[in-house]
């Protein structure tokens, strides 16, 4: 799942390892699924079929394990033993480069590509920036009657310290610098994503064939099921029940991710304010309240969900139009819906 802190929510009040197997048989495969609380601050649930229970707890058992490195890597407020992963980097920022494992290096490099793609609209550096709207949600969550915005001034200070080129990456050393000192790296408009992507490629590459995998509604498919596609729903943002799905979508080696302004947020003055940061005016868009993306990438879609968040619904459609089988739907405050020109194929109401 965009622009705020991977690990800073307070969803869950601690953290723990949980999984339950649920299992139904059928004449060839066995559905299984298994859900884990202890990942990337969401929940995490894999949905697969395959040849008994035996072979899709070894295949779960391994997926959580990527998935487990990919969180300790991404993590921006923890250290670990014997890892170096952003909260180092960031730690490092203007004192000397820190070797980091690939997994980095190239997250960080498909968060260079979208900056360019999205002409800033999605920036991993604004880690300053967003540190400062963390805080300010975090407090008015903790006590309301405190809730404030955070700082004008401390925002625009902190914006003249999100130059990405000054995130410099050497892939034969595979290290990063930060050369600015006061510069700190989020990855939270793709790291989510980019380690489902991973963690399901991993996975497909061990003789996982038909799953699906959601990391707190990111959404990622391989193969089908037996009888039908995977699928996922689009939630309705002008519903109070969160389960009030506008749109089914028909998931076929696919991933779905979804940006709103209804999943993170805080009130002051009656006014609500939420997680995706305009990196133009450092302040939360309100061009629209969700935005889809259907693509094979699921960090990729992660990335351009955040960008066309922050977008006019013209401008992300020019862009998503331009990019190879990619797709967007937008649902607008109007309570209006967009598409892109492929989108609704995929829907299961046009089969």
């Amino acid at each position: 799942m965009k622009h705020f802190r991977l690990f800073g929510s307070k969803i869950l009040c601690c953290i723990f390892a949980a999984a339950v197997v649920l299992t139904l048989s059928g004449c060839e495969q066995t559905r299984s699924s298994v859900s884990w609380f202890d990942l990337f601050d969401t929940v995490t649930t894999l949905l697969g079929y395959t040849s008994n229970k035996k072979e899709f707890s070894k295949q779960s058992a391994l997926l959580k394990q990527d998935l487990t490195e990919y969180h300790k890597l991404y993590d921006i407020y923890h250290s670990y033993p014997d890892i170096n992963n952003l909260k180092t980097i960031n730690d490092n920022a203007g004192i000397a480069p820190v070797k980091v494992d690939k997994k980095i290096i190239d997250l960080i490099l498909l968060g260079k590509e979208l900056y360019t793609i999205t002409n800033g609209q999605t920036n991993i550096a604004m880690g300053s920036v967003l540190s400062l709207w963390h805080d300010a949600r975090e407090t008015a969550l903790k006590d309301p009657a405190s809730a404030a915005l955070p700082d004008r001034t401390a925002l625009e200070e902190a914006a003249n310290h999100i130059d990405i080129s000054q995130v410099i990456v050497d892939e034969q050393n595979s290290t990063v610098f930060l050369q600015d000192p006061q510069m700190s790296l989020d990855v939270g408009s793709l790291g989510k994503g980019y380690a489902t992507e991973m963690a399901i490629q991993n996975a497909e590459q061990r003789g996982l064939t038909n799953a699906l995998l959601s990391v707190g509604g990111n959404l990622r498919a391989i193969g089908k099921k037996p009888d039908a596609s995977w699928t996922g729903g689009i939630q309705n943002p002008w519903s109070n029940q969160q389960q009030d799905s506008l749109y089914t979508i028909n998931l076929d080696d696919v991933s779905l991710v979804t940006s709103g302004d209804y999943q993170r947020f805080f009130i002051v003055d009656d006014k609500q304010y939420h997680h995706i940061i305009d990196p133009d005016t450092l302040a939360p868009a309100n061009y629209v309240n969700s935005v889809s993306i259907l693509c094979k990438h699921s960090g990729m879609a992660d990335g351009l969900s955040t960008a066309l968040f922050n977008m006019p619904v013209e401008e992300g459609m020019a862009l998503i139009e331009s990019l190879p089988d990619t797709e967007a739907l937008w649902l607008l405050p109007d309570q209006t819906v967009q598409m892109s020109s492929g989108f609704l194929q995929w829907c299961k109401s046009a089969d």
